[in-house]
């Protein structure tokens, strides 16, 4: 018999200083029986990096052709797709495809170098993709303060972020491998 996902609750206050950005969200993730604490925690982040009314988390691992997370406006185009992990290249192609922004926050200590070495050439000509790393020790660190129900402050200011939950602070310097061809387009129209 198949193993049912764990329904996990977050309290997110989001503080995004570069974005103007202040908003609690109630969030409910549904963590697949193969999903670590640590991908879970790189999804929180992802969704407090690019937190918004119309952010949603997709339907997780097990389906095909979603996002770990994404955005739509209301006719249903997808305006950000956003991945978490090393995804593969011929996916992250055919997101760039369809949506407006492609973000990957990708994990994983030195297997996201090997990854990125032989992504990059082909990453360089897709202008709505955005490719940034969190390093090792911080991803390490958010797996150890996940639960099933969480409240987390996230605050970014400068493109640094701090993730605290009353009793730990984690201090998060994203990597970028790879910025949009436009920094002023930010996928709001």
């Amino acid at each position: 018999m198949a193993q049912k996902s764990t329904i996990c609750k977050a309290s997110l206050a989001v503080a995004d200083i570069d974005r103007g950005y202040y908003r609690d969200h109630e969030l409910t993730i549904a963590r697949h029986p193969s999903e670590t604490d640590e991908r879970m925690m790189i999804r929180l982040l992802a969704f407090a990096l690019h937190a918004d009314e119309a952010l949603e988390f997709g339907r997780g691992l097990s389906t095909e052709d979603e996002p770990d997370a994404w955005r739509r406006d209301l006719t249903g185009a997808i305006l950000q797709w956003i991945e978490v992990g090393l995804p593969d290249e011929r996916e992250v192609r055919k997101a760039c495809g369809r949506a407006r922004e492609v973000h990957v926050l990708a994990y994983g200590g030195r297997a996201v170098d090997l990854w990125w070495q032989g992504a990059r050439e082909k990453f360089a000509r897709q202008d709505q993709l955005a490719v940034a790393e969190v390093p090792f020790e911080a991803s390490r660190a958010l797996a150890q303060i996940a639960a099933r129900s969480m409240r987390l402050q996230v605050t970014i200011q400068e493109g640094h972020l701090l993730v605290a939950d009353g009793a730990t602070s984690i201090p998060v310097a994203l990597r970028v491998l790879k910025s949009l061809a436009d920094p002023s387009a930010d996928g709001r129209g």
